[in-house]
């Protein structure tokens, strides 16, 4: 059974071209490697250039999306197969539970607060799977200090900074995300401070 990574990113297509340059190689080497690229199917921004990076190489891109999204017109309609969602809440759940691992690529608001829930599921012990992410350029720096802050000012424990990992090009995320360990739902024990 091949693997399934969820791919998080901006739908903004008004961003560097650094940013589309590491979202398509990163769509492409999941193809290569028989990964199911799963994403939030926005035909704009790097969700787009994600999802034709893998599926020009030939890979599996499948999408979840909210319906009211779909009357929008933001649906990639190239993709493998949609999964269409009743509002963001079971888009994120539906991602979460049919993938393997979460690689987080830079993005805005959206992408900071999948990310966030994903860190707390995590921290909880509902969700056990990687979660990378993608430090195109430094982008999420900023984010990380942030975190670790948390954790030095004791909101969170030193433990919990092993809940991400953080990969400088999109071949280091992809081996992260392959192979770092999955989560042990125990220490949800350290969750309270």
């Amino acid at each position: 059974m091949n693997k399934k990574i969820a791919v998080y990113c901006a739908s903004s297509t008004q961003i560097d071209a650094c940013y589309f340059r590491d979202a398509r190689v990163l769509g492409r080497l999941l193809a290569e490697a028989d990964v199911t690229l799963v994403n939030g199917a926005g035909n704009m921004g790097l969700m787009a250039e994600s999802a034709d990076g893998c599926l020009e190489a030939g890979g599996k891109a499948i999408g979840v999306i909210p319906t009211f999204m779909i009357r929008e017109g933001w649906c990639h309609t190239g993709m493998t197969e949609i999964i269409e969602t009743a509002d963001m809440h079971e888009r994120q759940a539906r991602m979460a539970g049919l993938t393997d691992a979460g690689i987080f690529l830079p993005g805005g608001c959206g992408t900071f607060a999948e990310l966030m829930e994903l860190i707390t599921w995590k921290q909880l012990g509902l969700y056990l799977n990687p979660i990378v992410l993608l430090n195109t350029g430094g982008y999420f720096d900023a984010l990380l200090n942030m975190m670790h802050q948390a954790i030095s000012q004791n909101f969170m424990r030193p433990v919990h900074a092993d809940i991400w990992r953080v990969a400088p090009t999109p071949e280091a995320a992809i081996r992260m995300a392959l192979e770092t360990p999955k989560w042990d739902a125990s220490i949800r024990k350290f969750a309270k401070i």
